[in-house]
């Protein structure tokens, strides 16, 4: 059940966030990007969105390097092609190198397409289990407000808080904001602020009560991670060291994590993304859904990405209004008791809003 690419168009949103998104990388208080939609040759329209940030503080991606990549690029290569199935996007598209998260909204809208050609669910067509999936928030600011971040998160029924932390964070109060709250679930988020020379302060997070801690080291640090891995009982997962396939493999070889984090921008896409899951399957090694501070587009795959077996962790899943005033999907995306129900509608299950104004804030 083949289909032919028509057209193929971007547009770009801004929004400012509802409050600052703090870690040892960035503070973020507005959000760029881009939204692709993808149409058949019988009109139907798929759509993805571009991860990437506004400047390169993350990855070397950008908006505007997306921008570029995707309208000179990879719109030519795709144009007017006539596909078999949504992995084929992946093949047209080995010959570019590089530029993952360009080529992941590009790609991610096609088999949005897929699945409405088909008329199910996407994470039906990708073999999804039909429940709903946890919801997990991020805590990401000043020492003096986690606190109330994590209460606020608990109210909102949230199963899990990931809390960003630095050699500098206070333990004590972490430790003592856990404690309050058995039945959650707490991930630990370095993005690489320790060295060699702060293991000492790593290894005193072992105690605080966090399930997981996420990348402590920068992504090249193999070594480092592995010996986290073997000497903390804390279990160490990989998020930015994770960009192929084969990063996938090296992290199991080197045995430099219990658990990775999966971001389908990140790695390309779909094709990909599915690559690396069924070898954490083989090698049972843990899995949960990242985010990027991203609009609903993006989420409404990662929720389908969320439905596969064996990715039993909660992931970055919260609701439309807890970035954003508004959301660029209907309907919004809603937290109840602690999870997020799958659409039973045909593709990423949500409408978009094609007709917001091209860089406009609501």
């Amino acid at each position: 059940m083949g289909l032919t690419i028509s057209a193929i168009e971007l547009k770009r949103i801004n929004e400012p966030l509802k409050q600052a998104f703090k870690t040892s990388l960035q503070t973020v208080t507005e959000r760029e990007s881009l939204i692709i939609k993808v149409v058949s040759d019988e009109g139907l329209e798929g759509f993805g969105e571009c991860i990437a940030f506004s400047t390169p503080w993350y990855t070397e991606e950008t908006v505007t390097s997306c921008r570029f990549v995707i309208e000179h690029v990879l719109v030519p290569l795709l144009l007017d092609k006539t596909l078999e199935n949504p992995s084929q996007v992946d093949e047209v598209f080995k010959a570019v190198k590089g530029n993952r998260m360009a080529k992941a909204a590009v790609e991610t809208a096609v088999w949005d397409l897929f699945a409405k050609k088909r008329g199910m669910p996407l994470w039906q067509m990708l073999g999804g289990k039909d429940a709903p999936v946890p919801a997990g928030v991020v805590v990401a600011a000043d020492e003096e407000k986690i606190s109330d971040g994590v209460a606020a998160a608990f109210s909102a029924g949230y199963s899990r808080v990931k809390i960003k932390i630095t050699p500098d964070s206070n333990i004590g109060l972490l430790k003592e904001i856990i404690a309050r709250y058995p039945d959650m679930l707490f991930f630990a988020d370095a993005n690489g602020a320790f060295s060699e020379a702060s293991w000492e302060r790593l290894i005193a997070f072992d105690g605080a009560g966090f399930t997981l801690i996420e990348q402590p080291f920068a992504e090249q640090q193999w070594k480092l991670h592995a010996r986290a891995k073997r000497d903390m009982k804390t279990a160490i997962c990989l998020d930015e060291s994770i960009g192929s396939l084969a990063d996938a493999e090296r992290a199991i070889a080197e045995e430099a994590a219990d658990i990775l984090v999966l971001k389908m921008g990140r790695l390309g896409g779909w094709s990909e993304t599915l690559k690396v899951v069924e070898l954490c399957r083989e090698h049972s090694i843990g899995m949960w859904v990242g985010g990027m501070i991203e609009f609903g587009v993006s989420k409404a795959h990662n929720l389908a990405l969320a439905s596969l077996p064996g990715i039993t962790l909660p992931g970055d899943f919260s609701a439309s209004r807890h970035f954003w005033e508004r959301d660029i999907i209907a309907p919004e995306i809603r937290i109840e008791n602690g999870k997020v129900a799958l659409s039973k509608d045909a593709g990423i299950g949500y409408c978009v809003d094609w007709q917001r104004e091209e860089g406009a804030s609501w």
